[in-house]
Formats: C-alpha cells, sequence, structure tokens
C-alpha cells in the first residue's frame, strides 16, 4: 500500500507589470529578455529636473525554450488575428513617428535633444 502525504505548496507570484518597451540579447547559453516600463515622474508642486522612473523584469531561458516561445506566440498571434482582425499600427503611434522623424532632422541641425518621454 502507497502512503499518502500532504504537499503544502508556496507560490510567489510576481507584481504585475506592464512592459512597453523590451530588449532581447543572447550569449550562446541563454535568451536574455529584458522587459522594461519607463515613467516619468513630473510633481508640479516641486521645482526640480523631472524624474524618469525604470523598472526591469528579466527573464532567462535556454536556446530550447526562447525557440518553443518564439512558436508558441505565432499560434497564439494567429488565433489572436483570426478572431479579432489583423493587428496593426496604431494611427496615433504612426502619426507620433511621422512627427519625430521631421522634427529629428530639426534636431540634428540644431544638436538639441529631447527625450521620447516627456512629449
Amino acid at each position: 500500500m502507497v502512503e499518502k502525504k500532504q504537499l503544502n505548496l508556496s507560490i510567489n507570484e510576481g507584481d504585475v507589470f506592464f512592459a512597453h518597451e523590451m530588449a532581447i540579447n543572447f550569449n550562446p547559453t541563454q535568451f536574455i529578455f529584458d522587459f522594461k516600463s519607463i515613467t516619468p515622474r513630473v510633481d508640479p508642486r516641486v521645482q526640480q529636473n523631472p524624474v524618469v522612473a525604470i523598472k526591469h523584469n528579466v527573464v532567462l531561458l535556454d536556446p530550447y525554450h526562447a525557440k518553443r516561445i518564439y512558436e508558441l506566440m505565432g499560434k497564439v498571434l494567429k488565433k489572436y488575428e483570426d478572431e479579432f482582425g489583423k493587428i496593426e499600427k496604431p494611427k496615433q503611434i504612426e502619426a507620433y513617428e511621422k512627427k519625430r522623424k521631421s522634427m529629428a532632422k530639426e534636431e540634428l541641425a540644431t544638436k538639441q535633444f529631447t527625450p521620447d518621454y516627456f512629449g
């Protein structure tokens, strides 16, 4: 007869994290997924330079699992588009990119560079 044992689990739920930027790097043994959230912190009551808060969540994967995620994302994106339609770049982002491109020419001419985070 097999003795039944109780197993207690402790699950550490991570913080909910909205990433609007991501970098992927690799070395011979792993892929590094660096999810980023960049938030300007401006307090109009204080006369000081604005602060930009950057939060990172890094996920390390071996190459096999990175490839599996790639395959899974393809399947999930196809299902999404089959149900909701093709995913396209929002018009607001296209307009912003066009504006930034024209502003970049002016900035290069005057050598004044402004971070995107403040508009």
